[in-house]
């Protein structure tokens, strides 16, 4: 079971999963600044100051604020497509960084013997 942990733990996925993790969390602070600071007054602006998070309501001792999970749902959303946007930028770029040209070969002139070499196949090949 060691040796098999042993192989699962060090194997070069486990760190690029680990990285990615750690950048994803980094990457995660930035955007939600972005929606708080930026996307989100801007939304404010926009919808005439309506703010979510203020509603709710309360039950026996218990206040149910359903706002801010409806301000949570909107603020996911928010992440997700600027998630899907930079990701969708990132793969265009790979895609055109990765395309090679792909060059046609040049034909060559061929001699007097490739070439009744080459009709001859031609023709063997019609017969068949």
């Amino acid at each position: 079971m060691w040796k098999e942990f042993k192989e699962f733990a060090f194997k070069g996925n486990i760190f690029d999963l680990a990285i990615g993790v750690v950048i994803g969390a980094a990457f995660s602070t930035i955007v939600s600044s972005l929606v708080d600071n930026i996307i989100g007054p801007i939304i404010g602006i926009l919808s005439g100051g309506l703010d979510f998070s203020g509603l709710s309501f309360e039950y026996k001792d218990a206040e149910i604020m359903y706002g801010l999970f409806i301000q949570s749902i909107i603020n996911f959303m928010i992440v997700a497509a600027s998630l899907f946007l930079f990701l969708r930028l990132l793969i265009k770029l790979k895609i055109k960084k990765e395309e090679p040209v792909e060059e046609e070969p040049e034909e060559k002139p061929l001699d007097i013997k490739e070439e009744l070499l080459t009709e001859i196949r031609d023709l063997l090949k019609e017969q068949r």
